[in-house]
């Protein structure tokens, strides 16, 4: 299968749900992120910063482009000008950060944190009482150039279909009830991102809005 017919499956099987496809580009060449962009695709995931700031330029500017990997706070003001939201907001230290760099170009930058909800202590990620903590601090409310938009969560790297759907239905759960207690009017924050290529049909059943997805998409990288 090519990539775009690879697209048009998974778009078939989004289509009636609430979840939004993110094509994760990592470790793939610009000319195959350009198949994916001819296929329709328009929201690309990296990993990898450097890997981000060296594609951007090289693709159309219509793509909104998400850090979904581990982000250090030495390395914001490189995503700054053109990020459109990153995925791994895990401490408010990053939060000041973006919010800093984002007003340097009088933009605002989307953000999902990000919980930890996998077994593999190796994962990253909140845990809900940091988040709530952060959430409560004066110094989150004084931020203008940093718009949280929602959640964001990697499942265990398992087969078991019950502990998946145990974590998915964790991590929704964090996001309804950040919703009610912190952003109740804000029609902004919807976004619950987690599944990806092997159990991304199982994260639109428990709610997911984007899904990450990559190998499933170019196939596995030699």
């Amino acid at each position: 299968m090519s990539i775009a017919e690879n697209i048009q499956h998974i778009e078939t099987e989004l289509a009636g749900t609430p979840a939004r496809l993110v094509v994760v580009t990592k470790t793939h060449p610009v000319a195959k992120l350009q198949e994916a962009y001819d296929a329709g695709a328009r929201l690309f995931g990296e990993n990898k910063v450097q890997e981000m700031v060296a594609k951007q330029p090289e693709l159309p500017a219509d793509i909104e482009w998400h850090l979904i990997g581990h982000l250090q706070t030495n390395k914001v003001k490189q995503l700054a000008p053109f990020v459109h939201t990153i995925q791994s907001i895990d401490s408010l230290k990053l939060l000041l950060e973006i919010d800093k760099r984002a007003a340097q170009h009088d933009r605002v930058v989307n953000g999902l944190l990000q919980f930890h909800i996998a077994d593999e202590e190796t994962k990253t990620g909140l845990s809900f009482a940091e988040a709530e903590e952060m959430l409560q601090s004066d110094e989150y409310q004084q931020l203008r150039h940093v718009r949280l938009t929602g959640v964001m969560g990697v499942a265990t790297f398992t087969n078991d279909q019950a502990q998946l759907r145990r974590e998915f239905q964790t991590l929704r759960g964090y996001f309804e009830q950040l919703k009610s207690r912190f952003f109740a009017d804000a029609d902004h924050f919807r976004e619950i991102s987690m599944g990806m290529s092997s159990d991304y049909p199982l994260a639109i059943e428990e709610g997911s809005t984007l899904v990450r997805v990559g190998s499933a998409i170019f196939g596995a990288r030699g």
